[in-house]
């Protein structure tokens, strides 16, 4: 390539780049456009419960068309007829084990026939131990990958090649601040959402290599929040790091979805926390880590009681 090329790419490529830094300033200060999702086909899995339950009312309010998956049928059932309720007009309730492959592509062929192309994928469904790893039976780990990143890639292969015939999707990963940064006594669930991460990230940029501009990603990652799910757990920086409340991260999470956020990191402080782990000598960031009381967050853990 000549030089004449070469400047000229260059010049190119630090144009757009400042323009694209143009723009993630602007709506930094002006919001984003929210998309409309009426009428589009939304799948959420692990329904039946906590976040998933109130992602499914929120899209009811925004004329969605709901497909809930959960493994307790009795629990998606309510959910089910609490989306009824508040006025869906469509919505597709199935018992469904996402751990187990054979049955999410079964259910999944019965969505396609009786209700259509997904076209906004949610993979929510998630389970914790909260056992320290040597005292983790090898099947409670394996379940943990199952569900929490394996039962990602059976939804994708699933659903993905209809979003790209279409060049219409959106996909949804609800991974964890875990899936960021290792956690005492989270082994096994760090593990698997730094899996879940990796792997949305890639299918990000394997999709926009294909130049598929229709098909958006986002990745949620959010430090715990009040379901149940990490019940005990305590934060010794409750003003950088709070327990999140439900409602707030469910609005978050929306909110990303209509201005296609690729990524969404709650609370912000856990932006910052990122920018410190790349930047700062290991001592330091295990001074902080200890300073604000995060190798103990697991101390009290008892997770959420059955039939909760």
């Amino acid at each position: 390539m000549s030089s004449y090329l070469k400047s000229k790419k260059f010049l190119v490529f630090l144009g757009k780049s400042l323009f694209s830094i143009l723009v993630a300033l602007t709506f930094t200060v002006i919001p984003k456009p929210r998309k409309s999702v009426a009428g589009e086909i939304v799948l959420i899995t692990g329904s039946g419960s906590g976040l998933g339950r109130l992602l499914a009312l929120q899209f009811v309010r925004l004329g969605s068309v709901l497909v809930l998956w959960d493994v307790n049928t009795e629990a998606n059932e309510e959910t089910r007829r609490m989306a009824q309720e508040a006025g869906a007009s469509r919505v597709y309730a199935y018992t469904c084990d996402c751990s187990r492959k054979e049955e999410v592509y079964r259910v999944a062929d019965q969505v396609k026939k009786e209700v259509g192309d997904v076209s906004i994928l949610i993979n929510n469904a998630g389970i914790v131990t909260g056992k320290k790893f040597l005292d983790c039976p090898d099947e409670l780990m394996e379940k943990s990958f199952d569900v929490n990143f394996k039962a990602h890639l059976w939804t994708y292969k699933a659903f993905l090649p209809a979003m790209i015939a279409n060049n219409h999707g959106h996909l949804v990963c609800i991974s964890s601040s875990a899936g960021l940064v290792g956690v005492n006594g989270l082994a096994d669930y760090c593990a698997s959402k730094f899996a879940a991460n990796g792997f949305a990230e890639s299918m990000f940029i394997e999709i926009l290599a294909q130049k598929l501009k229709g098909i958006k990603t986002t990745i949620v990652c959010p430090f715990f929040i009040k379901t149940g799910m990490f019940e005990g757990c305590a934060t010794g920086s409750p003003t950088l790091l709070p327990i999140l409340e439900l409602e707030y991260v469910v609005q978050k999470i929306v909110d990303a979805i209509l201005q296609e956020q690729l990524y969404l990191y709650m609370p912000k402080f856990l932006y910052f926390m990122m920018l410190l782990k790349s930047v700062l000598p290991i001592k330091t960031g295990l001074l902080i880590a200890d300073y604000m009381g995060i190798f103990n967050v697991m101390d009290g853990f008892t997770g959420q009681k059955k039939n909760a």
